[in-house]
């Protein structure tokens, strides 16, 4: 089948946001990629507007703005720069706009009206009714250059009589304005709805229950009056609603939202509660559509109804529904509110259910919008797996467990993650769900990796690699770590095969898991398999096909939106080494390092180190190595461990501290024996040996690498295994 066009794609994206039947799964998009692509489409509607006729689009209130219609609404105030649209937004001083200083941009302060400006409203407002001028007086002083307030103030005065005798009532009122016009705005607008009357203020009551803006079909089923149309005609007829279109699919807007505020406050706690009650059923029962498509408007009114434990479970699934839309700022918003109100629920386990879960989602949308580092997301974590650990719940625990462990691997703490890890894999030793297995291995793969534990991390490789099912494990993606296990799993028993020594094998295990990646089209689960393959690629020395995959990489990260999960530019700089470009290499590994680098740091300081050296620039060589070393140890990350102590061999053999530069070999060669990293045994007896070669110890130096390159059975056309060859070879000769 043909690739869908751009146009068909934006229809899929559009029916996707209003929960119509779509095929967005299928493109295959990050969810960074796919929110850009959908507010894109958007705009794209508006410019098919424009190309008919001028466009003029209002924004009220931008202060109250959510974060994904304000990252519309700046892109769109970009785009209008060509367009033949006239944009409007208002908002009040404390709303931080991004867009004041661009040139197409007009910024209008609208100050409080001055006394002239103020009488001029009152009178046009007041029409052919003549007031005195110390009514107007009055109106303008006590409404401090409000426009509302004026407006509301003046229609006041003009309502307090009746309409035959208006004029004369108000002109001979003599010291009638102080007890005429009420004090505060607030006031003047429920004075206004009294004198309306009690059914039209009580369907301004139910309206204001509803929300700024409310459906004629749901306030009729709310309020069930006789009277509702005579009541909203009014309320439209005193300028306090706007309706729009005509009964039954009319909708009706409140002028302000002051006026919504003011009749709202006027009902008892106990009359509002019950409109919220009455509102939450009718939703359930007559627009259940609605409800499940905004869950969040139906947890609103079950909030206000008080019936918490209800509420509480509408925000959770609230904040899922968001997340799952990737509006993930939003959700974070909705479990907030949910945990806000756990306070009112009683103690017990329901309680600690409830605040479990929204703790875990909360979690899951930190890391997406902050990043695996999010301390936001480790507190909530952490106060989960307390949580879950007093209710024995052990899907919660495992969840919990998996966020702090996932919060302690983005930030690179190896030492405190690698007990959270045996944690997880203790908890699912008889578990009979395999994805809670699967990721259980998921933690110990990628933990003993980072430790250098390097036959555990196999056969927890082999273990995921058993248990992982493509279809069966698709929503993995969402919920552990970003990316696709499988995919990982294969990545990873890449790089701990080529360390234990079976580089060929760990080529294969590399390209299963890129082609794995590639069916898949999960963008960061591709990501992941470029940036292995590179990795893997440096560590065969094979510079050529480890650039061509951080290319690859950088490019889809680029398209995607993505962010880096390792710095690339350890990469490129690795490969540039490998080429003998040896000052671009140290340009960009630094480059690389003067980030807040975490994961794989010492990796970068080794190649660092490297390169230097080969510069002759010994001590910030060694600089190199050192914190490198010390990165390790207070991280826990021991990877790197036997090659930094190789390098560091090589630059004291370079400042001609030969002892020294031996006893660095030596130990580089014992971790790498204790760790089984028998890529970084040959490395390191292969240094050794060539030491010892030219001091004269041939024969020493023989049987020190003979054993090491004999014990290989693959991977004899990489540069470590031929280097090793001919060295052999010169010795024996």
């Amino acid at each position: 089948m043909e690739p869908a066009s751009q146009g068909e794609d934006e229809i899929t994206l559009i029916a996707e946001l209003l929960s119509l039947p779509n095929a967005a799964a299928e493109l295959n998009l990050s969810p960074q990629r796919k929110r850009e692509k959908l507010l894109e489409a958007l705009l794209h509607q508006l410019e098919g507007v424009t190309r008919r006729r001028p466009v003029l689009t209002v924004w009220e209130d931008v202060h109250w703005i959510d974060p994904t219609s304000r990252e519309l609404l700046e892109l769109m105030v970009d785009r209008v720069r060509r367009l033949s649209v006239l944009l409007v937004i208002t908002f009040r001083p404390e709303f931080q706009s991004s867009w004041g200083d661009q040139p197409h941009v007009t910024m209008l302060t609208l100050n409080r009206l001055g006394e002239r400006d103020g009488a001029a409203l009152v009178q046009k407002l007041a029409g052919n009714t003549a007031l005195a001028g110390e009514i107007i007086e009055e109106i303008v002083e006590r409404t401090d250059g409000v426009p509302l307030f004026v407006e509301e103030l003046t229609k006041a005065v003009l309502e307090t009589a009746g309409e035959q005798d208006r004029v004369a009532a108000v002109l001979t009122a003599g010291s009638a304005p102080t007890r005429a016009i009420p004090a505060t705005l607030q006031a003047s607008l429920i004075a206004r709805l009294d004198r309306l009357g009690t059914a039209a203020k009580e369907v301004a009551q139910i309206g204001a229950v509803l929300g700024r803006e409310f459906g004629y079909e749901l306030i009729q089923r709310v309020a069930q009056r006789p009277d509702l149309d005579k009541s909203l005609a009014q309320l439209a007829a005193a300028g306090l609603i706007f309706c729009r279109g005509i009964a039954p699919h009319s909708s009706h807007l409140f002028k302000h939202a002051l006026v919504q505020d003011a009749a709202y406050g006027t009902l008892l706690r106990a009359r509002r509660q019950e409109l919220h009650a009455r509102v939450a059923t009718v939703l359930e029962q007559h627009f259940a559509d609605l409800a499940e498509r905004r869950p969040e408007l139906l947890a609103h009114h079950l909030t206000g109804a008080g019936e918490v434990e209800r509420a509480v479970a509408q925000w959770l699934k609230a904040g899922q529904f968001a997340a799952a839309r990737f509006a993930h700022r939003e959700a974070i918003r909705h479990f907030d509110r949910g945990l806000a109100l756990l306070g009112s629920m009683p103690e017990g386990s329901a309680r600690d259910g409830y605040e479990t879960e929204l703790l875990l989602g909360r979690g899951l949308s930190l890391f997406t919008t902050e990043g695996f580092s999010s301390t936001a997301a480790a507190q909530s974590y952490e106060r989960a797996s307390e949580l879950a650990e007093r209710r024995h719940d052990a899907r919660q625990l495992f969840m919990a467990v998996y966020g702090q462990w996932q919060s302690n691997a983005g930030w690179g703490r190896i030492l405190a993650g690698s007990p959270l890890s045996q944690k997880l894999l203790n908890l699912t030793e008889n578990e009979e769900d395999i994805g809670f297995r699967l990721q259980a291995h998921h933690s110990g793969w990628t933990t003993r990796w980072f430790t250098c534990e390097l036959a555990i991390g196999r056969r927890h490789c082999e273990a995921g690699r058993r248990l992982y099912d493509p279809e069966r494990h698709r929503c993995h993606r969402l919920l552990f770590g970003g990316h696709d296990p499988g995919v990982c799993a294969c990545n990873t028993a890449g790089q701990i095969e080529w360390l234990l020594g079976y580089p060929d094998t760990a080529l294969a295990s590399g390209r299963e898991g890129l082609a794995l990646a590639e069916r898949s089209a999960h963008p960061l689960s591709l990501e992941l398999a470029l940036i292995y393959m590179s990795m893997l690629h440096l560590n065969r020395r094979e510079p050529d096909a480890a650039l061509q995959s951080i290319v690859a990489a950088e490019t889809l990260v680029a398209e995607q939106r993505l962010a880096f999960v390792f710095e690339p530019r350890f990469f490129r700089g690795g490969a540039f080494l490998a080429q003998g470009a040896v000052d671009e290499a140290v340009v960009c590994l630094r480059e690389g390092l003067g980030g807040a680098v975490r994961n794989g740091r010492p990796y970068g300081l080794a190649l660092l180190a490297e390169a230097l050296a080969l510069r002759d620039k010994h001590g910030a060589a060694l600089a190199a190595v050192e914190e490198g070393l010390q990165t390790q140890e207070t991280t826990g990350q021991r990877t790197w461990d036997a090659e930094l102590h190789r390098l560091k061999g090589i630059v004291l053999l370079g400042q001609n501290k030969r002892e020294e530069s031996q006893s660095a070999f030596e130990e580089s060669l014992r971790i790498a024996q204790r760790q089984q990293a028998r890529a970084y045994e040959l490395r390191a007896a292969t240094s050794l040996a060539r030491l010892w070669g030219e001091q004269g110890k041939r024969t020493e130096a023989r049987d020190l690498l003979a054993p090491v390159y004999g014990w290989f059975t693959e991977g004899f056309d990489t540069p470590d295994l031929k280097e090793a060859k001919a060295l052999l070879e010169q010795l024996a000769s």
